[in-house]
């Protein structure tokens, strides 16, 4: 198969030179700030101590970030309390709120470059990704919920003439924000831009594997005029500063995308804290169905391939498990052979690749194990199945197609997170279904069918949090996003994320006759 360009060997296009060259400088020079942010400044963690930030990309040190522990997290949720207790923030109209979290929506675009390349470098992204997709949307869902607060309003309850009953939404007080390391920035918005729209303080935990956006984010919310101590971020391990912010007695609410295993530890620390509410975004396992009567097949093997191997895989939602009707399935197998060209992995920092490095090592190795295990437990691998760029120090895999996989096997039922592709083919709607149905996950799912009544049919027999019909992965900020069963409890974005950050407080006022 053909490939992109090799990061340390093909000659670089002017774009990516340009990119290059900056990220050099920037390494070179120490530009990259890994400090905390608590209090309105950047800090040292209080031990001192650092971790390496290591790029995916070709394995080089980006930058030295602080370990934050449960003496930074103390400070920092400190931090957040007397915020929050002052009312410098939750006390401002919510048009003043609106006002400044629209100013660093705008702030986002202007540093656009600078945050793309950040997630880049940090994550093994393709750069063209990042600034069409990562930096626009954040800034889209920040300036969305700054725009909507003003509008949302409360209740008076039809109690009879005696009474007047006040049914309002008061901010919830000290929110932690726990999010992963595939979507950095964009996880970060999606918490960040409701919680902060209802006069919420934040404390954000980015992901170890990639903290270097949501620190920067910090930085452009003060210069937008949010008051310092409102937002803090704390990079760590999970074990360390992500295990204290969720055990936390002074936080209130805790919202968490990431692992299911993860997620389930996350109720647990509520349960042995103070019983923080706790919204759980969590892995998925999506089922892409396709029946015989689809409109087109080309353009559904074009948009499985498309949505699986974006973002190297590395999204909950992915279409990892793709259903074939068995009289399509060869046509539709041989279709995606031909696509797996196009996504072979090159040079995040060139603007043509379109599929780069996984998030690191591990991750990497995780996929490869997944990869064995589909091979050992009988499942054709039609193309792929390889570390690739080995080279260059960096993590790529290439895209990876198995045929021949049922129901039970491994890669069927645990989420990969990297871009490998499972063909399992059905005989008739109900078998479809079964399958579909039939992992702990329900967060996506998709339906595809030339006929009305089998794709309503099947899209209300689907145990997911969106269906999509004959398409996949259409998006706005308008629509809630989450799952059913072990793909968690929470809703991100569309004004249903305003219910997770507030309590809903009723005031009974007593209304003498005259």
């Amino acid at each position: 198969m053909s490939a992109h360009p090799d990061p340390s060997t093909a000659p670089l296009s002017p774009q990516a030179r340009i990119w290059r060259d900056r990220a050099d400088a920037w390494v070179a020079e120490g530009r990259i700030d890994g400090r905390a942010f608590i209090g309105g400044q950047r800090v040292a963690a209080e031990s001192g101590e650092t971790f390496d930030c290591i790029s995916p990309i070709d394995g080089r040190t980006l930058a030295t970030v602080a370990r934050g522990r449960l003496a930074d997290v103390d400070a920092a949720v400190a931090s957040a309390r007397a915020a929050f207790d002052d009312g410098r923030w939750a006390h401002q109209a919510p048009a003043a709120r609106k006002r400044v979290l629209q100013r660093f929506a705008e702030l986002l675009v202007q540093h656009k470059d600078e945050l793309a390349l950040l997630e880049t470098l940090d994550m093994g992204k393709p750069i063209q990704y990042a600034l069409s997709v990562d930096v626009p949307l954040a800034a889209r869902c920040i300036n969305w919920f700054g725009e909507a607060i003003d509008k949302v309003y409360d209740e008076i309850a039809p109690t009879g003439r005696e009474s007047l009953a006040l049914v309002q939404r008061e901010p919830v007080g000290v929110v932690g924000a726990i999010v992963p390391w595939n979507y950095p920035m964009l996880m970060a918005a999606w918490k960040l831009g409701p919680a902060l729209a209802c006069g919420n303080s934040v404390v954000l935990k980015p992901s170890e594997k990639s903290p270097l956006t949501a620190l920067r984010l910090a930085e452009l919310a003060i210069q937008a005029g949010l008051p310092e101590g409102v937002f803090n971020v704390v990079p760590g391990y999970g074990a360390e500063a992500g295990e204290a912010l969720a055990l936390h007695m002074d936080v209130d609410a805790l919202g968490f995308t990431g692992s299911t295993r993860t997620g389930r530890q996350m109720l647990a620390y509520a349960a042995q804290s103070n019983l923080k509410r706790v919204y759980n975004e969590l892995g998925g396992k999506s089922a892409f169905v396709v029946f015989d009567d689809a409109d087109s097949l080309i353009r559904a093997a074009e948009t499985a391939a498309g949505c699986l191997f974006f973002n190297q895989g590395e999204s909950c939602n992915a279409p990892s498990r793709l259903l074939l009707q068995d009289s399509i399935a060869d046509e539709v197998v041989a279709h995606l052979q031909t696509l797996l060209p196009r996504y072979q992995p090159g040079d995040p920092l060139d603007p043509s690749t379109v599929m780069g490095a996984l998030v690191d090592g591990q991750q990497m190795n995780n996929v490869l194990g997944y990869i064995e295990k589909g091979r050992a437990q009988g499942a054709q691998c039609l193309g792929g199945g390889r570390q690739a760029l080995a080279h260059t120090g960096g993590c790529y895999v290439e895209p990876t197609l198995f045929d021949q996989v049922t129901p039970g096997m491994t890669i069927e039922q645990e989420e990969i997170f990297g871009p490998v592709l499972s063909v399992i083919r059905f005989k008739d709607e109900a078998e479809a279904i079964r399958i579909a149905n039939g992992t702990p996950y329900g967060l996506q799912a998709s339906v595809w069918s030339g006929q009305l009544d089998r794709a309503h049919r099947v899209a209300r027999a689907l145990r997911a949090g969106t269906v999509h019909v004959n398409q996949y992965d259409e998006d706005d900020i308008t629509v809630p996003f989450g799952g059913y069963k072990q793909s968690g409890n929470g809703r991100d974005k569309s004004l249903h994320a305003l219910e997770k950050y507030t309590e809903l407080k009723t005031t009974w006022i007593r209304i003498n006759p005259a």
